[in-house]
């Protein structure tokens, strides 16, 4: 019985130094292996091989969509005629409805290194001459041609850029394109008018 017991023993240390001396490499039966191993995709891949397979691929919405901030589509190209037309297009933010605070962060974020808080131009990039722009950044408040701009050409310039300034669709929403404009409005009216722009804190209306 003793004997028994001792060769019971052995052999369980035995299996269990040879279940445990190698590492197991193979996971099993996968019932799922979509779900297991997911395909890997390249996010800045090219699209020539889907161009190849006839798949024609721009990742453009469909013409006539809406985002999901809710903004129309802008119809313009960017072209001579496209800016010209620019001048046509509405704003279609209600402005009392848009958080004027969070348009001027946007606003500062984007814009105010080079047009500066005060949209005067002087921005940390020209910074009274002593920045390391060779020329003065545009002036949107004290320059009557800027203030006389129309919301749908300076969105236009936003959304696809302007002589030095690059477009700005990319870190900008359509939506929050809209927001700066009616900020950067909003502080040209005040000056043109004499009177203090709206309150940034206000809580805006639903």
């Amino acid at each position: 019985m003793k004997r028994l017991s001792i060769f019971s023993g052995l052999l369980t240390a035995t299996l269990l130094w040879v279940g445990c001396s190698e590492v197991r490499r193979d996971p099993g039966t996968v019932y799922m292996p979509d779900m297991n191993y997911s395909r890997a995709y390249e996010t800045y891949a090219s699209t020539e091989a889907l161009t190849k397979a006839g798949v024609n691929y721009t990742a453009a919405p469909v013409p006539g969509t809406i985002s999901v901030d809710g903004a129309p589509a802008y119809p313009y190209k960017n072209d001579s005629a496209g800016y010209a037309m620019s001048a046509a297009v509405k704003n279609p933010l209600d402005p009392t409805s848009v958080d004027l605070k969070e348009a001027e962060r946007l606003y500062l974020v984007n814009c105010g290194i080079c047009h500066g808080k005060k949209l005067d131009g002087n921005g940390p990039l020209w910074n009274d001459g002593n920045g390391p722009y060779p020329s003065k950044p545009i002036a949107l408040v004290g320059d009557a041609k800027y203030e006389a701009m129309a919301e749908g050409t300076m969105f236009h310039s936003l959304t696809y850029g302007k002589n030095a300034m690059g477009s700005y669709a990319s870190q900008l929403s359509t939506k929050q394109r809209w927001m700066v404009i009616t900020f950067i409005k909003n502080k040209q009216g005040a000056k043109a008018t004499g009177a203090a722009p709206a309150d940034t804190t206000a809580t805006p209306k639903p």
